[in-house]
């Protein structure tokens, strides 16, 4: 690759590396947060409590956070956001050593990270149609490499936190979450410069009101009934993926055995699958039919996983089951960050896509209460089947309703001067095209 183009990919590649180290960090914490909470009170309801700490105000300034990402620019955002986190997440290993650390104040915390981590992760997020603008890339391409990044990140941070926790203990695992959102902050600084001041004119230029921007990106959102589809839809599996990661997956390991290292195994073999689906996506996803893509991921992704689990059964069975629905679920994100990118107006990025990730979080602080409760009430068995099944319901509607067959069509290829436009709706052999 020639020196000019490896210069015009520089934001993709910091992006794409910021990502990881962040992402690494955040995996870490989210086995060695759980864990420290069910290990130290060995109350379900209290590890449920941790995620709802983080995931309401992250949800809430998601939302809030969209005008400002288009006013001052999604890089100035994200470097802001990742710079406090890091003092924030910091000092809760800190005041543990120390001895200070209450549950209410490591709810404080916990919350005040959520909040940051909302509109940070909003930001970088944002960032993506300009990357792909700047490089070139095809935007499945750009999407599926963020996904095996965020896949690959899973894995490692997972393997990695297993082998934290068991070894320092969750509370200094947590460490290393820390140090991510420095070295995030200093690489986006680097690569995403001149990508980042483009996207600031834009926003600058936009002098509506803060009340009239929010209004103006949830008017677009509640138009287009596939961007409202997608995000419901994925606000009820984040819902169960939360119940299902954060309170029980930790219970099954304590049920079955394993502990810590069981699940940082199943994570990382989920992750790792998932990636390499991710980088499958990425380099066939722009000829790929994204509909019915989307809906054979997602039958192997979803039920499964919550049936093999439901009883005590063979670990390898559970892995098998991972390792397969990991590599399939690492093609629905590329897909589906495609779509959504695809069907929003360039002015209104930051609003809409704030807005879509604040409606795909929005039920994600009451998933680890959900699993809590559910466990509490019903035991282990009937609350996996139960997730499960209403998993397999939420996934599976788009395949009666035909609007979401609208995530085939792509943007017609820009045509160079002095080059003959191509009817889109006519295929390369002169046959109507499906």
């Amino acid at each position: 690759m020639s020196a000019p183009t490896t210069h015009r990919r520089r934001p993709l590649y910091g992006w794409l590396t910021a990502e990881a180290i962040s992402l690494t960090g955040t995996r870490v914490s989210m086995i060695a947060l759980p864990w420290f909470v069910l290990t130290t009170t060995g109350s379900a309801t209290k590890t449920g409590l941790v995620a709802l700490a983080e995931l309401l105000p992250m949800v809430v300034l998601k939302v809030l956070g969209g005008p400002v990402i288009d006013r001052l620019g999604p890089r100035r955002v994200a470097v802001a956001c990742d710079v406090l986190s890091m003092p924030v997440v910091g000092a809760i290993p800190l005041l543990h050593a120390a001895g200070h650390l209450s549950f209410g104040g490591f709810l404080a915390l916990v919350a005040v990270a959520g909040a940051l981590r909302g509109p940070g992760d909003s930001a970088k997020g944002a960032l993506v149609p300009a990357i792909v603008d700047h490089t070139g890339v095809p935007m499945e391409r750009a999407t599926g490499l963020h996904t095996t990044v965020e896949r690959t990140s899973t894995m490692l941070g997972a393997a990695f936190a297993g082998g934290l926790v068991s070894t320092i203990g969750a509370a200094n695992a947590i460490v290393v979450d820390a140090v991510s959102f420095g070295l995030s902050a200093l690489v986006l600084l680097w690569s995403c410069r001149r990508v980042g001041d483009a996207v600031v004119r834009t926003g600058e230029e936009d002098t509506a009101p803060y009340r009239e921007q929010l209004h103006e990106g949830w008017r677009f959102l509640r138009g287009d009934r596939v961007l409202l589809g997608i995000a419901v839809m994925v606000a009820i599996t984040n819902l169960l993926d939360i119940a299902w990661g954060t309170v029980l997956v930790p219970v099954w390991a304590l049920e079955y055995g394993g502990g810590a290292a069981v699940i940082g195994l199943l994570f990382a073999v989920f992750g790792g699958s998932a990636a390499l689906g991710a980088i499958c996506a990425a380099a066939w996803g722009d000829r790929m039919p994204r509909y019915r893509t989307y809906l054979v991921a997602f039958l192997v992704v979803g039920l499964p996983r919550f049936v093999v689990m439901a009883w005590d059964i063979p670990i390898w069975i559970v892995i098998a089951v991972a390792l397969a629905g990991g590599f399939a679920s690492g093609f629905l994100n590329p897909i589906l960050g495609a779509v959504i990118f695809e069907r929003i107006p360039p002015p209104l990025v930051g609003r809409v896509t704030s807005l879509t990730t604040a409606m795909c979080f929005a039920l994600m602080p009451l998933g680890g209460v959900l699993g809590g409760v559910l466990i509490g009430h019903t035991g282990l068995t009937t609350a996996m089947l139960a997730l499960g099944i209403a998993y397999f319901a939420a996934t599976m509607l788009p395949a009666i309703d035909p609007r979401w067959r609208e995530m085939d069509d792509r943007p017609a290829p820009e045509v160079e001067p002095g080059e003959e436009a191509v009817d889109p709706s006519v295929s390369a052999s002169g046959e109507p095209a499906r």
